[in-house]
């Protein structure tokens, strides 16, 4: 452990005290405490820092795989579908976690208020990277937790930390992936721009013509680069987006899975559980059977 690891392990698990993703009163810090292994939880992570305290995880984007512990932290700069995985977890030393989400647009005001700038607007980061965690940015963090202490101090110094804690990862090694997504007319913004159009349409029918105008590029061009960002192209990305909403509301309600493979924008009951099979391993049913018999599936 480095620093004040310890600590910040320590406060994680006085504020959480059970297993499970837990919110706190600052409105964008969630803790999050396993004390099992667990098998791969699917998700659409939106932007945001997430740094370990005690274990370890990895995460799969599509086939490629980050593992990060307590020595670096992990951060999403756009909406992507991931699996999650902890790894190193147990009753007496469970996983303990911080998420932090991230707006653009306080990546935006940080750059403008301290001059920071890209000299690479051209070039296309993928939309998760793993770095190695550096005294001053556990600092910063553990001071954040820290404030849960004295909610009365929340609305005053917390947005102070956080612009901080941005600050930091923004003058790290990889920073230049969150300092282009907030660069007006950059690739990589343009690319968030057509995620975003994309999440807000997953039930429609993927117009790529219409996502290409809206970046300002050619079709090809956009499927290139869509890739570099996200390892997957618009039509993958949509699937993936379908298929975990429909996995979320077969959990959350008692639904027929072809109404719920009806409402996610498939209109065909037989290939939507054939990419189901295909993505979570089993047919539908028999995935929320097995999902409802896990612990805390709740808070999956």
């Amino acid at each position: 452990m480095i620093g004040n690891q310890p600590e910040l392990a320590e406060l994680i698990e006085r504020f959480t005290g059970r297993d499970g993703v837990h919110s706190t009163v600052i409105p964008s810090l969630h803790l999050i405490r396993c004390s099992n292994i667990t098998t791969p939880i699917h998700t659409v992570h939106e932007p945001a820092l997430c740094l370990v305290a005690q274990g370890s995880k990895v995460v799969m984007l599509e086939q490629m795989s980050y593992q990060y512990g307590i020595s670096n932290y992990l951060v999403i700069s756009v909406d992507l579908p991931i699996s999650g995985q902890v790894i190193q977890a147990s009753a007496e030393a469970p996983y303990l976690c911080l998420r932090l989400d991230i707006d653009p647009n306080q990546i935006f005001d940080i750059m403008k208020d301290s001059d920071l700038h890209s000299d690479k607007a051209g070039e296309f980061h993928r939309g998760l990277y793993i770095s190695k965690t550096k005294s001053t940015l556990l600092d910063c963090v553990v001071r954040l937790v820290r404030l849960l202490e004295t909610p009365q101090d929340v609305s005053v110094i917390a947005p102070l930390v956080i612009r901080e804690i941005l600050y930091r990862i923004l003058n790290d090694e990889q920073g230049n992936t969150l300092k282009q997504l907030a660069m007006t007319g950059s690739n990589s913004y343009r690319i968030a721009k057509v995620i975003k159009q994309i999440k807000q349409d997953y039930d429609k029918p993927l117009k790529v013509e219409e996502l290409a105008k809206l970046a300002n590029m050619s079709s090809s061009s956009l499927h290139r680069h869509f890739k570099d960002v996200t390892v997957m192209s618009p039509l993958q990305y949509q699937k993936k987006l379908r298929l975990q909403e429909a996995r979320r509301l077969l959990l959350t309600l008692s639904a027929d899975a072809a109404d719920v493979g009806f409402r996610v924008g498939y209109e065909s009951p037989s290939q939507f559980s054939r990419e189901y099979v295909r993505l979570f391993g089993l047919p539908p049913i028999s995935d929320i059977k097995r999902m409802r018999m896990l612990p805390n599936w709740q808070s999956l």
